[in-house]
C-alpha cells in the first residue's frame, strides 16, 4: 500500500491495530517515513531555518497512540530534531504548542483518529500558521521517501502542555466574565467519552468554581467502553443528556476523543449540537458584532438561515469539510467581509479571535462566559434558541457508487438531478448553495428541502432530507426513487430499506 492512500483530507488516517476484518496499514515503517516527510516539509516548504528544529508530539487515549508516538520521537531524534513530548494532549492544545512562548515549537503532531473505532489512528499536523491543508499532505507524502541524514542526534523532553492550555482557558473565561470563580454555585457535568478531555473537569471547571459531581467517562480508555466519543452521535448525546437530568445540572458538556469538537446540554435536557449549537454560537458572535457573517457547511437547516438573519447576521453555506469552512471564513475576512465564526454541523467550530482553530474546549469556554449572565437574568441556554424552528424530521441516506471514477459519475448524477427537479411540481432548486444540489420542497411533498452531494473522501452520494411535516420525507424519498433507480452504478439498498422495499 502506498502512503498516498493514508491521506484523509488534511490529515493521515489508517488501521493501527489488526482485527479479523482489518489489516494494519498505518505501520511503523509508514510512521517513520511520514516523520521524515514532516521534517522536510518544515524545512523546505515552510522554510524554517532554526536548528535544531523543534517539534511537539501528543496523543489522545487510543490504544495504539503510545507506539506511534514512540516511532515519531525515535525518528525525529535520529534526524536531529528537538522533540517536545506532550504525552496525553488534545488537538487544539497541540497547535498551541507552536504559539506558547515557553514551548515555541516549529511544528506539532497530534496522534488521533477523532471518533473512529479503536483500531484506527492517525496524525494531524500543525505549524505556527495553523493546521495542514490537503495539498500539504500531498507534499509531505511526496517528501516522505527522502531519508534524512543528520550529523548529530536530537533530544526529547516532556512538557506540561495540558496544564498550560487549561490555564489559558481559565484566564480567558475569567476575563470574559470579570470574575475569578464565575461558575461558583453551578453544577456542570462533563462527559469526556474516555478520550483526552477529562482534564477539563478538574483543571478548568473546578478551578472556575463549578461543582462537577456527576461527570462521567473522564478516564482515558482507548477501548471506548461506554459510548462513541462523538458529539454528533445520538447515543453519546443521550448519555450526557441523562447525566444532566439525573444530576439536576446547570449544563452538560461532551467532547470528542481529541477535543476539537464539543456539544452541550441545557439544564432542561435540551440537546445543543448540530443546528442548535450553530444557533447558540451565532447568538454569541452576533451579540458582539451585528451584521457579521457566519460560515457553515451546506447541510444546515433552512430555519437556521432564517434564525441568523433575524439576529442581524448572514449565513454563508459552504462545501463540507471543516478545513473548507474555516478557509472560506479566512477568505471572506481577507475580502473585507467580517466573519468571526466558521462551524460545521459535526461540531467543528473555529473563532477568528482564536486563530480560526477548531477547538471544542474554546467553544465551551465561550458558552461558559455567557452562563453567569443568563443565570442572573433567570434564563437558561435553551432560551437563546427558542425562535429557531425545529424540523419535524431529518433523515440521511448514503448511496455507494460502484464504479472506479466515482467522482465523475456522482457529479453526473447531481447534474442530471437539476433536470429532474425542473420537471417535478413541488421541487425548486435553491440558488444559495455551493455544494451538490439543494432543492426546496413544497406540497405535495410537505415543506422542507433536500441536499444531494458527493462525500468528501468516500465513493458515496449523500442525500439529506428535512421536512416540517411529519411523514412527508417519505413522499420525497418515493419521488426521488424514480430518479435514482435509473442509475445502475448506485447502490440503492439503503433507499430500499427507507421505503420498506424488498
Amino acid at each position: 500500500m502506498t502512503l498516498e492512500k493514508l491521506i484523509n483530507g488534511s490529515d493521515i488516517r489508517g488501521i493501527a491495530i489488526k482485527t479479523d476484518d482489518h489489516d494494519v496499514n498505518l505501520t511503523e515503517e509508514a510512521i517513520r517515513k511520514i516523520a521524515h516527510g514532516f521534517v522536510h516539509f518544515l524545512s523546505e516548504e515552510k522554510q524554517i531555518e532554526r536548528r535544531p528544529l523543534k517539534i511537539a508530539v501528543g496523543v489522545d487515549s487510543r490504544l495504539s497512540g503510545p507506539a506511534i508516538k514512540n516511532s515519531l520521537i525515535e525518528t525525529f531524534i535520529e534526524v536531529g530534531v528537538e522533540v517536545l513530548d506532550a504525552e496525553m494532549a488534545t488537538t487544539p492544545a497541540m497547535f498551541m504548542a507552536t504559539q506558547y512562548a515557553e514551548f515555541d515549537a516549529d511544528g506539532s503532531i497530534m496522534v488521533t483518529a477523532s471518533h473512529l473505532p479503536y483500531m484506527y489512528n492517525g496524525l494531524k499536523f500543525f505549524t505556527k500558521t495553523g493546521g495542514a491543508e490537503h495539498e500539504d499532505m500531498d507534499t509531505l507524502i511526496k517528501l516522505a521517501d527522502n531519508p534524512i541524514e543528520a550529523p548529530t542526534k536530537g533530544s526529547v523532553s516532556k512538557i506540561a502542555l495540558i496544564p498550560r492550555y487549561a490555564q489559558d482557558l481559565v484566564e480567558r473565561i475569567q476575563k470574559g466574565t470579570d470574575s475569578s470563580e464565575p461558575l461558583a454555585g453551578m453544577r456542570i457535568v462533563l462527559d469526556a467519552g474516555n478520550g483526552a478531555g477529562g482534564f477539563f473537569a478538574s483543571q478548568v471547571l473546578a478551578v472556575l468554581g463549578a461543582d462537577t459531581r456527576g461527570s462521567q467517562f473522564l478516564d482515558p480508555d482507548g477501548n471506548f467502553p461506554n459510548h462513541v466519543p462523538n458529539p454528533d452521535n445520538k447515543e453519546a448525546m443521550a448519555s450526557i443528556r441523562q447525566a444532566v437530568l439525573d444530576n439536576q445540572a446547570d449544563l452538560g458538556i461532551i467532547f470528542d476523543t481529541d477535543v476539537d469538537r464539543a456539544a452541550v446540554v441545557a439544564s432542561n435536557g435540551e440537546v445543543i449540537n448540530r443546528n442548535n449549537l450553530i444557533a447558540v454560537l451565532a447568538h454569541i458572535v452576533l451579540e458582539e458584532e451585528k451584521g457579521a457573517t457566519i460560515v457553515t457547511n451546506s447541510p444546515t437547516s433552512s430555519h437556521l438561515k432564517t434564525f441568523i438573519n433575524q439576529l442581524g447576521g448572514k449565513q454563508y453555506r459552504h462545501i463540507s469539510g471543516y478545513r473548507n469552512v474555516i478557509n472560506k471564513a479566512i477568505e471572506l475576512n481577507a475580502a473585507g467581509i467580517s466573519t468571526p465564526l466558521a462551524i460545521e454541523t459535526s461540531g467543528h467550530a473555529a473563532f477568528r479571535e482564536n486563530y480560526f482553530l477548531d477547538d471544542g474546549a474554546y467553544v465551551v469556554a465561550k458558552i461558559l462566559m455567557l452562563l453567569p449572565k443568563l443565570q442572573s437574568q433567570g434564563r437558561q441556554l435553551s432560551d437563546l434558541i427558542q425562535e429557531l424552528q425545529q424540523p419535524a424530521e431529518t433523515q440521511e441516506v448514503r448511496f455507494p457508487i460502484k464504479v472506479d471514477n466515482f467522482k465523475a459519475y456522482g457529479q453526473q448524477v447531481i447534474d442530471d438531478m437539476a433536470g429532474f427537479v425542473e420537471k417535478t411540481d413541488g421541487f425548486d432548486i435553491e440558488t444559495d448553495n455551493h455544494e451538490g444540489i439543494r432543492v426546496n420542497v413544497t406540497e405535495p411533498f410537505g415543506s422542507g428541502w433536500y441536499l444531494l452531494r458527493l462525500s468528501l473522501h468516500e465513493p458515496l452520494l449523500v442525500l439529506q432530507v428535512e421536512n416540517d411535516e411529519a411523514g412527508a420525507n417519505q413522499k420525497v424519498f418515493q419521488q426521488l426513487y424514480t430518479f435514482f433507480r435509473t442509475y445502475d452504478a448506485l447502490d440503492l439498498v439503503k433507499l430500499d430499506q427507507q421505503l420498506d422495499r424488498d
